[in-house]
């Protein structure tokens, strides 16, 4: 009678330990299945839901998706005029050695590279206005805006937020053994 309990406390024991183990390997495959996606599945995602946001009908879904990833494309490249020079150019190395301070020349030529980028935009703001009116109401655009900012607003929290667990990750693993604490 005693070896039968305790024979079921150990059973019970190895099969509670066991659930545990598989509920852990099963989170580490849903992280490592995390999904990637590139620029044109980003902007067919945002344009989905664009187009789901506004209640648009077939016909003038399909009016409004050439047009729109035409201006998501132009934005995109007006936004990333300067930084790109910048980051592309950068080493690894290059980014552990603090930048120097720059020049009252060069302030100034970033400021009017800024004031020139700005302009850009909204030239293509307002070309895509007139092409977006002939098939969306000011409403819908002002609504198509607002979730634009809203988008592009939760994906700076997201990326930030991979940066800041990318740094502790990368801080763990220069770790030496020695400078473990127990």
């Amino acid at each position: 009678m005693m070896r039968t309990k305790f024979f079921l406390m150990v059973l019970a024991a190895i099969v509670m330990g066991s659930q545990v183990t598989l509920f852990a390997q099963e989170k580490k495959e849903t992280k490592s299945e995390r999904r990637q996606f590139n620029k044109e599945q980003m902007l067919e995602i945002q344009c989905n839901q664009i187009i789901k946001g506004l209640a648009l009908d077939d016909a003038t879904a399909t009016k409004f998706i050439p047009v729109y990833k035409q201006y998501m494309e132009e934005m995109q490249a007006t936004r990333h005029m300067g930084v790109c020079r910048n980051v592309a150019n950068r080493t690894a190395a290059d980014k552990q050695i603090p930048k120097p301070v720059p020049t009252d020349a060069e302030v100034e030529q970033a400021i009017k590279a800024r004031f020139a980028q700005s302009r850009k935009i909204l030239d293509i703001r307002e070309e895509y206005y007139n092409e977006f009116r002939k098939f969306l109401s000011p409403k819908q655009i002002q609504k198509m805006y607002n979730m634009e900012k809203h988008n592009g607003d939760k994906f700076r929290k997201e990326m930030k937020k991979r940066q800041g667990m990318k740094k502790q990750h990368d801080g763990r693993r220069h770790m030496s053994q020695g400078d473990v604490k127990k």
